[in-house]
């Protein structure tokens, strides 16, 4: 059995896509012992229901020769009440519902796929094809060897599986089981036709205890955790955490002598892993006392742990990456159950520290876990017409070659499976004349390897692959083994039609380059930090864990297609000249905003520091958001960033190289003092400038910059941009901060203010309040179209006008904010506004009056039906009905001393500014 479970990732598919049910082989016996009368295979719907088999055809191939030699078309047939369809000999039980001679299903090295019937016309004899695969496995054995064109034509980047005779005593078969969340293999198991595999997890002995089942108590219902046995693991401790505090609950020593079947049941007082709660659950080596009540995190690696999330109670970012890095924690259902919640190990995956391999399943104490058949497909669905359609093409302009896959540390001393996979977005054939390949050491920051691609061409599919010579599927331009280094390194593509991109540039060639991607091992980002400069300014380099996946991984491009760009990477399977096996997208994070900014180039005050400040719903995920700077004196984004960890219990989250951050900005990056700050979903790589952010992507953004480049390419016109005011602080630090809680992307919602990180920002207030009296001629080019009539603009544009306006002469950060407490009205096309304007403080409020002493003196009656004259008269139409009255004086000198004054008073044109700011209102009495 151990060989059998070894087999298990030797053949990983694809990723799920969604949860319909679909058909799948489920079950292959090739080869019998002795005489071949026991050969089958098993058809599984995975609705675990009766479904029609109309429209599909099983096809088996001959791996000499890659031809067809056995063609079944399954119309008129189903499966049974359970999902279940046998194809089989005549001898074997059950009966199968297709009957095959004996000696029919060949050992290997062959393939038997399922087609869609409609895609297209399936006959024996005919050659190997991929057009209408829906399923398909490629199994050889250890004497014969020799599948691989097979593999490459229908499971490509995953090798033929071996069926081991040598495995099992008897009889063996080829059978499909889940590993972990939505990732299928193949493992070699006792034959169950009709039935459902016997996927059962691993069992003793093994060299280090595993978690195989527990129990999340409710109210008086204890805890409960199962380990497997593993006597030369030593002395055991398990260890509960506290999802929220990250300190322990409680510890207890294992008891070894207490095995039962080999597994070994501690319980855990019933105040401790609630079902309503979340926590974690970890085995160490050492003893209780390592672990006291009430100590913080260990750094200590643990031989297994499960963390779990409570409904809407998620465990810390620390706490999960430290003890179950690159996972997720399991997520327990809203309605916690009478007796809690029971969890049992069955994924058949080998490796620890994983809680995606666990279902909820019957308790079964000292015994083997009693796991459900699991009801998700281990495969994409084709659409009919085959697979050699090109991929989802973007649907920008982008047309270049991309880094789409890079596989730099491969198991073992060999280090034969390197690669670096290309592709280009048009899907299809595509010369790589003038495209170079570098290789970068970050040690001396020079090219190790310059490879030139010039004469090769893709795949129909856009794809091209160079790696190790060894590498299955074979690459199209060989490597010697352990070419491509580890990390801190980099991989650059440029488009050289003149010879060596460093041939043309010193130092790190930055002209005609495509695309980069820079790597590091554990501890070594410093040592990249010139190359990221260079390559991917702003950006961490990547880390290909090794301890994220098990066997081999790879950096796959999952989330855009934009170059230079390190957050469109995931650590995932290799997947060469194939579709990345990228994770499933987290749904976007609703309800989180930008709330406060702050640049350290705005004031030269000690204390002035750069972060950004989120707001948003208390735990909330921040997976999927990416928060990106950008800087007016620079193209393109100065920081890509995408988030991690929650929002905190508070509704806040801070990004900064300042105390108490969540997040850290890249080493050597800023805000800049004139540019833009913006929030987004970055699931397909839009926060990028030089392209239109859409609604779905773009979750908020603040302009500090009047750049037209900039403003453009965030989708944002000119006035949609907050500048900060530095005269609206007394001797201190700035920032902007958020003032109205639900406008995104509104420049009226922000305004100047002291810094208040992981605190409520400081708005404008009542408190400081002065009153103000204004009457309004038109104020721009929009309202004088509307010939006099300024209805419209009471609740929209005349608000920010008059903040606009005000603010010119004040220059102490009065927006749209401060006439929360302001009345208008609107009166012959003239704007009346009066009431109180609010101050965050005292000194900003003396900056409001004294702008009225200075440039708005106080007008006396009723300044909407008799402007006053003398003030603000600026346009050159003005201007000309001042001579045209002139004259029209001259014209009535008849007229007396006392009529002429009168017509003169009631015809000069009137101004445009007339503003009344009486110091005896509420507020002023005392200044």
């Amino acid at each position: 059995m151990a060989v059998g479970l070894a087999c298990v990732a030797c053949l990983c598919l694809v990723v799920m896509v969604g949860g319909d049910p679909c058909l799948i082989i489920s079950e292959i016996n090739a080869d019998n012992p002795r005489l071949d009368t026991t050969e089958f295979v098993e058809l599984y719907h995975t609705s675990g229901q009766r479904a029609p088999l109309d429209g599909y055809t099983l096809v088996f191939y001959n791996g000499n020769g890659n031809i067809a030699y056995k063609v079944l078309d399954l119309k008129g047939h189903s499966t049974d009440d359970r999902g279940f369809f046998l194809v089989g000999s005549v001898d074997m039980m059950p009966k199968p519902a297709i009957l095959l001679p004996p000696n029919t299903v060949q050992n290997g090295p062959d393939a038997i796929v399922l087609y869609r019937t409609s895609a297209a016309r399936y006959n024996e004899k005919m050659n190997v094809t991929a057009v209408g695969l829906v399923d398909a496995v490629v199994y050889m054995t250890r004497r014969t060897g020799g599948a691989e064109f097979l593999a490459e034509m229908l499971t490509p980047g995953e090798p033929a599986f071996v069926e081991d005779e040598m495995a099992l005593e008897g009889d063996e078969s080829i059978e499909r089981c889940l590993l972990s969340e939505d990732r299928w293999g193949f493992q070699v198991s006792s034959p169950s036709p009709g039935q459902r595999n016997n996927c059962t997890p691993p069992t003793a002995p093994l060299t280090i205890p595993l978690i195989t089942e527990l129990k999340l108590g409710g109210g008086q219902v204890e805890g409960l955790v199962e380990l497997t046995e593993a006597p030369s693991a030593g002395s055991l401790v398990l260890v509960v955490w506290d999802g929220k505090t990250d300190r322990v609950s409680v510890s207890v020593d294992v008891d070894v002598d207490t095995s039962r079947n080999g597994l070994i049941s501690v319980t855990i007082e019933k105040s401790y892993m609630k079902g309503d709660e979340s926590g974690a659950v970890a085995v160490y080596n050492g003893k209780a006392t390592d672990f006291p009540v009430g100590s913080p995190l260990s750094q200590i690696q643990p031989l297994d742990a499960f963390v779990y999330a409570g409904p809407g109670n998620k465990p810390s970012a620390n706490l999960t990456e430290t003890l179950i890095p690159g996972r997720q924690p399991y997520q327990l259902s809203n309605s916690l159950r009478e007796g809690g919640f029971y969890l049992s190990r069955c994924g058949v995956a080998t490796w620890a520290r994983d809680p995606g391999i666990f279902w909820e399943a019957p308790q079964t104490p000292g015994l083997p876990n009693q796991c459900p058949w699991p009801k998700i497909c281990p495969h994409s669905n084709v659409v009919p017409g085959g697979t050699d359609s090109p991929p989802h093409l973007p649907p920008w302009g982008n047309t270049d070659f991309l880094i789409n896959e890079l596989n730099t540390d491969t198991p073992g001393a060999a280090e034969d499976g390197e690669y670096i996979e290309l592709w280009h977005p048009s899907g299809r054939r595509v010369s790589l004349q003038d495209i170079w390949i570098l290789l970068f050491s970050a040690h001396n920051n020079k090219p190790y390897r310059e490879i030139s691609l010039s004469g090769h061409f893709t795949t129909s599919k856009g794809y091209f692959l160079l790696g190790s010579d060894r590498l299955v599927p074979a690459p199209s331009l060989r490597l010697p083994p352990n070419t491509i280094q580890n990390g801190p390194d980099a991989v650059a593509l440029y488009r050289s039609p003149f010879g060596p991109p460093s041939a043309a540039q010193r130092g790190i060639p930055t002209k005609g380059l495509l695309d980069a991607v820079v790597y590091r091992q554990r501890g070594s980002d410093r040592e990249a930090q010139e190359l990221s400069k260079a390559l991917t300014p702003g950006q961490l380099p990547l880390l290909e864990d090794p301890e994220v996946l098990p066997g081999d991984e790879a950096l796959s491009r999952c989330r855009g297609l934009y170059p230079y760009d390190l957050s469109a990477f995931s650590v995932a399977p290799p997947t060469p000249l194939r579709e990345n096996s990228c994770p499933r997208p987290p749904p976007a994070p609703e309800g989180v905003v930008i709330s406060e900014v702050s640049s350290n180039h705005w004031t030269n005050h000690s204390q002035q520091r750069a972060f950004v400040e989120l707001h948003g719903p208390p735990m909330t995920d921040l997976q999927g958001l990416v928060l990106s700077v950008f800087d007016q004196e620079r193209s393109g984004t100065v920081i890509a960033l995408p988030l991690t960890g929650s929002i905190d219990r508070d509704g806040f989250y801070i990004i900064g190289n300042v105390t108490g951050a969540d997040q850290t900005f890249p080493e050597g990056s800023t805000i800049p003092g004139r540019g833009a700050v913006v929030l987004c979903y970055d699931l397909f790589s839009v926060c990028r400038a030089g392209t239109a952010l859409t609604n779905s992507s773009l979750r908020d953004v603040l302009v500090f910059s009047e750049n037209r480049q900039l403003l453009s390419s965030l989708s944002t016109t000119r006035g949609r941009q907050v500048m900060p005011a530095l005269r609206s602080v007394e001797d201190g630090p700035v920032t902007l901060s958020r003032c109205s809680c639900c406008e995104v992307r509104s420049p009226s919602s922000w305004t100047t203010s002291s810094p208040t990180p992981h605190s409520t920002n400081l708005c404008p207030s009542s408190t400081f309040s002065s009153q103000i009296d204004l009457c309004l001629g038109p104020l721009s080019t929009d309202w004088q179209e509307q010939v006099g009539d300024c209805s419209g603009l009471i609740h929209g544009k005349g608000v920010s006008e008059v903040a606009d306006y005000l603010e010119q002469r004040c220059h102490c950060g009065i927006s749209a904010l401060y006439l929360q407490g302001a009345n208008f009205s609107c009166v012959s096309g003239w704007l009346r506004v009066w009431g109180s304007i609010q101050a965050l403080s005292a000194h900003q409020r003396s900056l409001i009056i004294q702008t009225s002493h200075m440039n708005l003196s106080s007008t006396q009656g009723d300044v909407c039906s008799s402007p006053t004259t003398g003030r603000y008269t600026s346009t050159s139409s003005a201007l000309g009905l001042q001579i045209g009255l002139i004259v029209t004086v001259i014209l009535v000198l008849g007229l007396g001393a006392a009529l002429f004054t009168y017509f003169y008073r009631r015809r000069r044109p009137l101004d445009y500014y007339t503003m009344e700011l009486s110091e005896h209102g509420e507020g002023l009495s005392d200044l």
